[in-house]
């Protein structure tokens, strides 16, 4: 498929400034929702990428995801004509530290076996079965339950 210049410009600096490109499967689409590009366009050029494996492709719910690939970060200097120093979005470090203690801190000791509210389920201590008075009686019923004839 014949892609000008600047569109194949469009789609490869975006796929190297963020290290990752989406696409939904829908060729009609007239242009990609994040570049000024026809979608057909994006998905062909990333179909060739895939081919020289500088992309690798996961494909879910329509959408076709692409990640770019150590070759694909060399290919895509090379033709950008960019330094080594810069790098896609996927491989920078994040500035923010990481939060570890975001959950509640362990109990010590055994772990329960039943959450706290079921003591009242359980009953109370010494009250166990049916009260005293309580007499079930069984008269022959249908089928199965019926008494012996």
């Amino acid at each position: 498929m014949l892609i000008s210049k600047k569109n194949r410009r469009e789609v490869y600096k975006y796929l190297f400034k963020e290290g990752v490109l989406y696409a939904e499967k829908d060729f009609n689409l007239p242009k990609h929702p994040e570049i000024d590009v026809p979608n057909l366009e994006v998905i062909k050029l990333m179909q060739s990428f895939k081919s020289k494996e500088y992309v690798t492709e996961r494909y879910a719910w329509r959408h076709y995801y692409w990640f770019l690939t150590d070759s694909g970060i060399e290919y895509l200097r090379e033709f950008l004509n960019l330094p080594s120093e810069i790098v896609p979005a996927t491989l920078k470090k994040s500035t923010r530290p990481l939060e570890r203690d975001s959950r509640p801190p362990r109990r010590d000791g055994p772990p329960r076996r039943f959450g706290g509210d079921r003591e009242g389920y359980r009953g109370a201590e010494g009250k166990t079965g049916a009260p005293g008075e309580y007499r079930p009686e069984f008269r022959g019923g249908f089928g199965r339950g019926s008494a012996p004839q």
